[in-house]
């Protein structure tokens, strides 16, 4: 009988392993896997109370994930000292596995909540991250001290809550990065704009007026030169415009100085494409969020022009729940997707950087929507 026993603790602790697993393997949100793995520990060792916690660096200890089998539980968020005999405080001291039998004996504030409770026993078994001390997992009973082999079965649980901590801090660290690469990327096209706008643009400008003015100036009988200047003021004239059409790509400065609304309606008025605009914001939003909301349009547009052949799009803008929307839609062929050399990529790479998340559906045949979503609380 004993072995049987032991063979069915050893069965569900390999089912609630895989449970974990496979939530850190899907990428789910580290509060979710800390929670799940508080729980799933707290059930397997029959206690009473589980509960993660992560030290931090001002000598307090905050609850990140709790589970309790009844009763209240202390709420996720709290802030405990370190200090006294209680597990948390030796597990910090140590970086090692820790566990009182009887807390009858032991001393210091968390030691008297402990009693409190009506917990008697505990064990901790340290959470580390890279190497790194970064918390504890301690599981905690009313009747008695928990099983001798507590420790080495919470060390599984607290290597999948490590992964994925580590998981979520990589991809915390990248998605900076990129905000930071964005974000660089964008000042230095409203630098350039803004160089050529006073610069190059303006000295064009000047020429262009000195050349009209010497064009009217020129007497009747000089018919030929008349005619070389007016060839000379159409070229500038028309390299004028491309400078301005670059500049504009660069970073529009009806964007920078009248937002979204005003910078999409532009969009909309020169696109090749009849456009229908419904935008359902107003004021201002975040600059990296009006930026890649206008890019996001301005490369649809002219895909929906230049790919898909499209003789009609929608544009929608509107927010909720602080997410702001944007989607396009046309009715050209579909069949786009990110490779090709097209924008999408950038696209993308900004929308992730934001926290947000683009989407493409463009089956062949039957148009392409175009929706990016980007989070206000994130900038």
């Amino acid at each position: 009988m004993p072995g049987r026993a032991g063979d069915d603790l050893i069965t569900r602790e390999q089912a609630a392993l895989r449970r974990v697993a496979t939530l850190v393997a899907s990428g789910a949100p580290p509060a979710q896997v800390l929670t799940t793995v508080t729980e799933e520990a707290g059930r397997l060792l029959h206690a009473d109370r589980a509960t993660m916690k992560r030290y931090c660096s001002d000598g307090t200890v905050s609850v990140v994930a709790t589970w309790t089998s009844s009763g209240p539980a202390v709420p996720v968020g709290a802030l405990e000292e370190l200090g006294g005999q209680d597990v948390h405080t030796m597990v910090f001291q140590t970086s090692g596995p820790a566990r009182i039998d009887d807390y009858a004996c032991a001393s210091g504030l968390v030691a008297e909540v402990v009693r409190e409770f009506g917990l008697r026993a505990a064990v901790g078994v340290p959470v580390s991250v890279e190497g790194q001390l970064w918390g504890v997992m301690i599981v905690a009973s009313r009747l008695g001290p928990l099983p001798a082999d507590a420790e080495a079965r919470l060390a599984g649980f607290t290597e999948l809550a490590a992964t994925a901590i580590a998981n979520a801090e990589a991809q915390a660290a990248l998605t900076a990065s990129r905000a930071r690469v964005v974000a660089a990327a964008d000042a230095t096209r409203q630098r350039i704009e803004r160089s050529l706008h006073d610069g190059a643009q303006q000295r064009l400008v000047s020429l262009a007026l000195e050349l009209r003015a010497a064009q009217a100036a020129a007497p009747p009988e000089a018919g030929e030169l008349v005619q070389r200047l007016d060839h000379l003021a159409t070229g500038l004239d028309s390299a004028l415009e491309e400078l301005r059409e670059i500049a504009r790509g660069l970073h529009p400065a009806i964007l920078a100085d009248g937002g979204l609304r005003p910078a999409l309606k532009t969009l909309a008025r020169r696109s090749a494409v009849p456009v229908h605009l419904d935008i359902q914001v107003t004021g201002r939003l975040p600059e990296p969020v009006e930026i890649a909301a206008y890019y996001t349009v301005s490369e649809a547009l002219t895909n929906a022009a230049k790919h898909a052949h499209a003789t009609a799009a929608d544009i929608e803008v509107a927010e909720s729940n602080g997410v702001v929307h944007v989607c396009v839609r046309d009715d050209g062929r579909g069949g786009a997707d990110f490779g090709h050399g097209s924008g999408l990529f950038g696209l993308k790479d900004r929308a992730e950087a934001l926290g947000g998340h683009l989407r493409l559906h463009s089956p062949p045949g039957a148009g392409t929507i175009l929706a990016i979503d980007l989070p206000l609380g994130r900038q």
